[in-house]
C-alpha cells in the first residue's frame, strides 16, 4: 500500500512539474513565434522586361510589368501574354495602359532561331478591330525586339504566315522596328520618303514612361542623329500631349559611332545645371533610345558637352 502512495504522489509530483514546465514554455514560445512572424519578408518577383502597351491617349507606349526568371523565348511568351487583353498577366498592367491583342487568343507555338522569333497564334488574332490592327503589329514587334537576342519577327496565324491584316493590309513576312510605331506623315510627295523614330515623354498622373513615334519625311537630311536632335529640341513639340525635355537651343556638335559605343558632343544646352553639369533623366533617355532605334548593335550613348564626357548610357539597363 505504502510502495503504491509512493509511486502515486511521484507521478501527481511529475504531473505537476510537467504541467508547470508546459505553461513556462507557453509564453516564451509564443513570443518567440511573434518575433519570427514579424520578420517575416513578403517578397515578390522583382524582375521586369520591357512591354508595348496602349496608353490612355491611344498611343502604343514603352512601359513594364514583372515577369518570369527567363530568357528570350520564354521571355518573349511571357511578354506577349500581358499583350493579350484578359490574359493571364491582365492582373498586373500598370495603370494607365490595356492590352492590345484580342481576347481569347492563345499562343500556338513559339520558336527563335538566328535572332528572328516565330509565333503562331490561334485564329482569334484576325478578330482584331481594323483602328487596332497596326497598333497591334506594333506592340508585338516592338515588345519581342526589346529582348536581347531577338531582333525580328514571324507572325503566324494557325500555322500560316500572317501576310495580310484582317483589314487587307500587306505585311511583310518578317518584321522588325522598320515596321514603324505611332505613325505620323509630313509628306509633300511620295518620292524620298525616310523615316526615323524618336521617344517622347508622356504621363499618367505621376508616373512618366515613354512614347515613340515613327516621323515619315520626304529626305532632306541623311544624317538621322542631327535630324532627330533636332527633332527633339524642336518647341513646340508637334503633339501637344507628347513632352521633350530637350532644351530649343541643344545643338550636336559632332559624334562619332563605333563598335557599340556612340558619343554625342553637345554645347552647353544640353545641361540642366550648368554649374553642376547635370542632364535630366528625361533626355537622356529619349536621347537613349531614339539612337538605339538607329543603330541595332547600340551598347552605350556617351554624353559630352563641348568635349567633355558628363554621362554614359547603358543601353542594357534601359530593357
Amino acid at each position: 500500500m505504502l510502495k503504491k502512495m509512493s509511486i502515486k504522489k511521484i507521478m501527481v509530483a511529475t504531473s505537476s512539474l510537467l504541467l508547470l514546465l508546459i505553461l513556462y514554455l507557453i509564453p516564451d514560445n509564443k513570443k518567440e513565434l511573434d518575433l519570427k512572424t514579424d520578420d517575416i519578408e513578403y517578397t515578390y518577383n522583382n524582375i521586369v522586361s520591357t512591354i508595348y502597351l496602349v496608353d490612355t491617349n491611344g498611343y502604343v507606349a514603352r512601359t513594364s510589368v514583372p515577369v518570369c526568371n527567363c530568357e528570350k523565348k520564354d521571355l518573349a511568351k511571357d511578354l506577349v501574354e500581358g499583350l493579350i487583353i484578359d490574359g493571364k498577366k491582365s492582373n498586373i498592367i500598370p495603370n494607365g495602359f490595356r492590352s492590345i491583342i484580342p481576347p481569347g487568343v492563345s499562343i500556338l507555338d513559339i520558336s527563335l532561331e538566328d535572332n528572328i522569333l516565330t509565333i503562331d497564334f490561334s485564329k482569334e488574332l484576325k478578330e482584331i478591330k481594323e483602328n487596332e490592327e497596326d497598333k497591334m503589329i506594333e506592340s508585338i514587334i516592338y515588345t519581342l525586339t526589346s529582348i536581347d537576342g531577338i531582333d525580328k519577327v514571324i507572325i503566324k496565324v494557325e500555322g500560316e504566315v500572317l501576310s495580310k491584316t484582317p483589314s487587307g493590309k500587306n505585311l511583310p513576312t518578317v518584321l522588325d522596328k522598320s515596321y514603324g510605331i505611332n505613325k505620323s506623315y509630313d509628306l509633300s510627295s511620295t518620292n524620298n520618303i525616310e523615316s526615323y523614330t524618336m521617344y517622347y515623354v508622356n504621363k499618367y498622373h505621376d508616373n512618366k514612361y515613354y512614347v515613340p513615334v515613327t516621323k515619315y519625311v520626304n529626305s532632306v537630311s541623311d544624317d538621322k542623329v542631327k535630324v532627330i536632335i533636332k527633332e527633339l529640341s524642336s518647341s513646340p513639340v508637334y503633339q501637344t500631349n507628347l513632352m521633350s525635355y530637350l532644351n530649343a537651343g541643344a545643338v550636336v556638335n559632332d559624334y562619332d559611332y563605333t563598335e557599340g559605343l556612340l558619343k554625342l558632343n553637345f554645347n552647353e544646352l544640353l545641361l540642366s545645371d550648368i554649374t553642376e553639369k547635370n542632364i535630366l533623366e528625361e533626355v537622356v533617355y529619349t536621347i537613349g533610345l531614339s539612337m538605339d532605334n538607329i543603330y541595332n548593335d547600340l551598347e552605350k550613348v556617351s554624353f559630352y558637352v563641348e568635349d567633355e564626357e558628363i554621362y554614359t548610357l547603358d543601353i542594357n539597363n534601359m530593357k
